[in-house]
């Protein structure tokens, strides 16, 4: 009789994405955790400190990882056009902050 081995997930990577302000690195994490990772052979944990978005990916291999990752930065890229195009007003307003120091 078999005995299903516990999976394991030998394969992480941490990001810290920063964001301008709380508001809109709340609003990435709402947009970004509707979607769930395909494979059981990848977890992702998702959340938002002030304003960084956290990202802990954990996987059983490199490979899943990369496809993981790579595919959470596509969707990463998306949100962060639509915010640059919706919200134009408080990333603009980071920007000239930045320039008066």
């Amino acid at each position: 009789m078999a005995t299903d081995s516990p999976v394991t997930y030998p394969c992480s990577l941490t990001l810290d994405v920063p964001f301008p302000d709380a508001r809109l690195a709340n609003a990435a994490l709402q947009a970004l955790r509707v979607d769930k990772e395909l494979s059981a052979l990848v977890q992702r944990e998702l959340s938002a400190v002030d304003s960084t978005l956290k990202v802990q990916y954990k996987a059983t291999t490199n490979r899943m990882l990369r496809v993981a990752v790579n595919s959470f930065f596509d969707s990463l890229a998306l949100v962060l056009e639509v915010m640059e195009q919706l919200d134009v007003d408080v990333i603009e307003a980071k920007k000239a902050q930045e320039k008066t120091g």
